[in-house]
């Protein structure tokens, strides 16, 4: 990695400095204890900071409320801003009116987008000025609270983003307003649609008829046509999993009915089952490459089972009295790669199992936690504080970990173009040069 400018002699992992410290300033801000260090190395907030900020927080959460209301309140103070960066210097830095809620996409998009309560800011990608706002008639009650209501999530695709309204399923581009356009379904698939992903060329629905005959409808739109692929009965509760991936025409589903849970692999051409294994009932994630599907054996182990038939290829089980829990993984057809929630990532050779690296994280990891692959490098997001750290994906030796100095709750979320990095969290995203 090219050594970057300014960086002390002997400091490989981090390059920032205090704001004003190019002034000629040699001090730590206010807001900052001078020699402390915090869990991710960085120095420690100090109690009157922590204690302002909390006041902002509540004040600003009481002035949304009224403002909601209808009442005319003065504005918001000015949010507390970081201090300092570590690691690569961002192309440019975007913070929003309030905090995103990226775990409501259904997949990365194309372009940078900031995600919250008032709609999808699409921002452009070489100065990260917003281009175009997308308001979403979603429900907003619990927002963004119970993230696994598939009628709550943004169903996004690339450039596209997907909902469902009066019978229809409209599809809205990010930049294009032209190219935007809504599908009117066959009144015999039903009402109560709700969009369960995309796969980047089908979108995935389910639809309850009219009178209800105890089973949904599930469908599919090739929205590159604009039309309905197929659409049958579902055979129980059949949902794709998130994070949603097809391969070579397949993609993987989970169905619950009075017959069990099951792991099933279903043609995207017609919706036809092709296969079908039994499954715990907590299955919420199962990842495809080219040859496997990979999908956790409880909560610690992994197995790999042939794309082609279901068949068990190779698995991964936890030694004794090893509590963490697996993330689902990502995989290029030569790795996968496979996150834990104690911030252990582990490579295993694709066609065998075999162990390949191992490197621990200074930080944990939750499931929230969804890390990229971008040509050679891994990229793991970890909590607010911690930051995102950049791994060689061949070998697993960590290349940088950009952070800022918060503050924040949320994990960082990710996503990318051919030249930059999107990574952000709570009401920033900072857009960074891909190594």
């Amino acid at each position: 990695m090219p050594e970057q400018a300014g960086r002390p002699d002997g400091d490989a992992g981090a390059s920032w400095q205090w704001d004003g410290e190019e002034d000629g300033g040699s001090e730590a801000p206010e807001d900052v204890v001078s020699g402390g260090a915090g869990e991710d190395g960085g120095p420690l907030l100090s109690r009157r900071r922590l204690l302002t900020g909390a006041g902002v927080l509540v004040a600003g959460g009481a002035l949304w409320a009224f403002t909601r209301a209808g009442g005319g309140a003065d504005p918001a103070p000015p949010r507390p801003r970081p201090t300092r960066l570590a690691g690569p210097e961002p192309l440019w830095t975007y913070r929003g009116p309030e905090a995103m809620t990226p775990e409501r996409l259904s997949d990365r998009p194309s372009r940078p987008v900031f995600l919250s309560r008032s709609g999808l800011q699409v921002l452009d990608p070489a100065t990260g000025t917003p281009l175009r706002t997308l308001d979403f008639a979603l429900p907003k009650t619990d927002w963004p609270s119970d993230v696994e209501l598939s009628n709550g999530r943004v169903v996004i695709s690339g450039d596209r983003v997907y909902t469902a309204s009066n019978g229809h399923v409209d599809s809205r581009h990010l930049t294009d307003p032209a190219s935007e356009w809504s599908l009117p379904l066959p009144e015999e698939l039903g009402t109560g649609i709700t969009l369960l992903g995309c796969d980047g060329d089908l979108v995935y629905g389910r639809a309850m008829p009219r009178p209800y005959n105890g089973n949904d409808n599930l469908f599919a739109v090739r929205y590159r046509e604009n039309v309905v692929a197929w659409a049958r009965p579902s055979t129980g509760s059949e949902r794709p999993l998130t994070p949603l991936t097809a391969v070579g025409g397949r993609v993987p589903f989970f169905d619950t009915s009075a017959a069990g849970a099951h792991l099933t692999l279903l043609e995207t051409a017609t919706g036809k089952r092709l296969w079908e294994v039994p499954v715990e009932v907590g299955l919420n994630w199962a990842v495809a490459d080219t040859e496997h599907i990979y999908a956790p054996a409880g909560t610690a182990g992994l197995r790999a089972l042939r794309l082609a038939d279901g068949a068990p290829s190779w698995s991964v089980a936890p030694g004794p009295n090893e509590e963490w829990r697996l993330l689902p993984p990502v995989g290029d057809g030569t790795r996968v790669y496979v996150p834990r929630d104690d911030g252990v990532v582990t490579a295993y050779a694709a066609a065998t199992g075999a162990r390949l690296w191992v490197h621990r994280l200074p930080f944990r990891l939750d499931r929230r936690s969804r890390p990229l692959l971008a040509g050679p490098t891994l990229f793991v997001p970890g909590p607010a504080a911690s930051g995102v750290c950049a791994l060689d994906a061949a070998t697993g030796e960590e290349r940088w970990t950009f952070r800022d100095s918060g503050p924040g709750v949320d994990v960082w979320s990710l996503s990318n173009d051919a030249q930059r990095l999107y990574a952000g969290h709570d009401d920033v995203l900072h857009a960074l040069p891909l190594p």
